[in-house]
């Protein structure tokens, strides 16, 4: 699921996901990190959910997957679209 604020001139993008589905860690990656998995590791929220915000700028879109434990990667089907490889947001 994504969940959008905007702030002004940028929109943060918090990327949530059921705390235990898949199991172990998982990273959201995209092009607004480099693809780098240890750059937006989802952490534990009180409400049985983890997530991790990113602050992009309003008005672009963006490619996204997430990471999972044993290289396991997978989509947001809540995503904005999909483009055969990635899932794609729109701030």
């Amino acid at each position: 699921m994504l969940e959008r604020k905007r702030q002004g001139s940028r929109t943060q993008v918090t990327f949530v996901l059921p705390e235990d589905t898949p199991e172990g860690p998982v990273s959201v990656v995209g092009d607004f990190n480099e693809w780098n998995p240890a750059a937006h590791p989802l952490e534990a929220r009180g409400d049985g959910t983890r997530a991790a915000s990113v602050a992009l700028p309003a008005h672009t879109s963006h490619s996204f997957r997430y990471l999972a434990a044993g290289d396991y990667w997978f989509d947001d089907p809540s995503a904005d679209h999909h483009d055969g490889t990635n899932s794609r947001l729109h701030t």
